[in-house]
């Protein structure tokens, strides 16, 4: 099933809102979107939100594949997207990257 919305945690709105970070590293279950989609984007915190997006493209990616254009686009280190996935997903290898673009209100 398609996902209707995508949340984030607060953290990265600031980053998503500058469009500095410009992709999402999700596991299987959130990966159910497709190329030219729109979703409306909230806070996973309080699910309030702050803008809409447009999927680029969706690809699985392993965590032993992240290298440091995955970490630019996240607008994060390497070793910092490591720890991040490693918390929010603990022992998950595939991902899958979501790229996406901010589209303007």
């Amino acid at each position: 099933m398609l996902l209707n919305k995508i949340t984030f945690f607060e953290r990265f709105e600031h980053d998503i809102l500058s469009g500095a970070k410009t992709i999402t590293l999700r596991d299987e279950a959130e990966s159910h979107v497709i190329t030219g989609q729109i979703l409306p984007v909230s806070t996973f915190e309080t699910d309030r939100w702050f803008c809409d997006i447009q999927i680029i493209d969706v690809t699985p990616v392993k965590l032993t594949e992240l290298t440091e254009m995955h970490a630019k686009q996240e607008n994060m280190t390497l070793p910092q997207l490591r720890d991040v996935i490693a918390e929010i997903y603990p022992g998950l290898e595939q991902l899958f990257m979501i790229r996406f673009r901010i589209l303007l209100q």
